[in-house]
């Protein structure tokens, strides 16, 4: 994955970003050494993105399709009011394994869920609406978790969905893998969707952020 801004402007960002917590910094350690894929994990500007968006919104059910290690559940879990929660979804047990030892260490096992199998079943299993929407999982499924969560939305409720700009590979158009296509289909659809007002950002690498009209 690259970034879409300029490598030497991320480097600044993160630099005047408050500084991530010292298990949010060993997580992100160990993701690096011990997963595969590490560029999937949230960094630690987007991680404050996510939780001061949880914070501004006071979102209290907040539901994350892809948790990978646990960075951005935990980021988000520390802009929660008293009661709110967390439902993330994942497929991966050894991703599950860690972001399970690491909401452990943080204090967080009564504020954040993790839910093992499609997403989709997930959130047909979970029912009720949301306030905040993460969608960071497979890119093939993205059109599909976005129609599931729309009209679950909370009357204020707000959906972030990160990698739009896909490392540049949207304006490529000689791109057709399955997942830049998935990308490019789902940006189109949710412009052109009237049931919504977004605005697609270029934080790390592109999210939209997205309510209802």
């Amino acid at each position: 994955m690259a970034f879409v801004v300029p490598e030497d402007i991320e480097r600044y960002a993160e630099e005047h970003t408050t500084r991530p917590t010292g298990l949010l910094a060993a997580l992100s350690e160990e993701t690096h050494a011990t997963l595969a894929a590490p560029q999937m994990l949230t960094g630690p500007i987007e991680g404050r993105f996510l939780e001061l968006l949880v914070y501004a919104s006071g979102a209290r059910r907040v539901l994350e399709l892809g948790t990978f290690s646990g960075y951005s559940s935990i980021s988000m879990a520390a802009g929660l009011p008293p009661g709110g929660h967390i439902d993330t979804c994942e497929v991966e047990e050894k991703h599950a394994s860690v972001a399970r030892r690491y909401i452990e260490e943080a204090g967080l096992s009564d504020r954040i869920s993790i839910h093992m199998g499609p997403g989709l079943d997930t959130i047909e299993a979970l029912g009720g609406e949301w306030d905040l929407v993460f969608i960071d999982a497979d890119k093939p499924n993205y059109l599909n978790y976005y129609e599931a969560v729309v009209p679950r939305l909370a009357e204020r409720g707000i959906i972030a969905a990160d990698n739009t700009l896909w490392s540049g590979k949207v304006l490529d158009e000689s791109d057709d893998s399955e997942s830049t296509v998935a990308i490019r289909e789902f940006n189109d659809r949710v412009r052109d969707d009237d049931r919504v007002v977004s605005v697609q950002l270029t934080i790390r690498d592109g999210v939209t952020l997205i309510r209802r009209a």
